[in-house]
């Protein structure tokens, strides 16, 4: 419990000012798509690998946001970070019922989002296409939600 707590202020504390990004998204059947597809929605980015237990820990609460949220607010889409094939990672996405867009961008450190020092690490996007939050380590829905709300109550003044 207090390592969700923790866990949850570092989400929320962390917010990064950077200019609007975009990015190639590599899709696993091949072909690509962009960032900037979902501007107008949350975006959160979630680099991740099969291997990383924090990882598989975490896409539950990741399809649970997706599924209340990808028709009006926000989407998810996952980026697997190892050299396998795509249909390995498409079966693996599969054992676990995940849902959201994934794409696959092979061992990295960096992104157009910004750096990448471990696993799972996941950037919140606004709706406008800038990077607002990172977090390095597991995120839930709530911690999501939570920061989208006091971000929005924040911008709306």
């Amino acid at each position: 419990m207090k390592i969700r707590i923790l866990l949850l202020l570092t989400f929320c504390l962390n917010p990064l000012l950077v200019q609007a990004v975009d990015m190639d998204l590599p899709r696993l059947g091949g072909g690509n798509d962009r960032l900037s597809d979902y501007n107008g929605k949350w975006v959160v980015v979630n680099y991740w690998a099969t291997w990383c237990p924090p990882c598989r820990e975490e896409m539950p609460e990741l399809q649970a946001f997706h599924d209340e949220h990808h028709e009006t607010k926000g989407v998810v889409l996952g980026i697997n970070t190892e050299v396998l094939s795509h249909d390995a990672i498409q079966a693996f996405l599969e054992d676990y019922f995940i849902t959201y867009p994934n794409y696959a961008t092979g061992p990295t450190s960096s992104s157009e989002l910004g750096d990448i020092p471990g696993l799972p690490t996941t950037f919140l996007v606004s709706p406008e296409g800038q990077v607002e939050a990172r977090q390095v380590g597991a995120v839930t829905r709530e911690m999501i939600e939570n920061f989208i709300k006091k971000w929005e109550a924040k911008h709306s003044q």
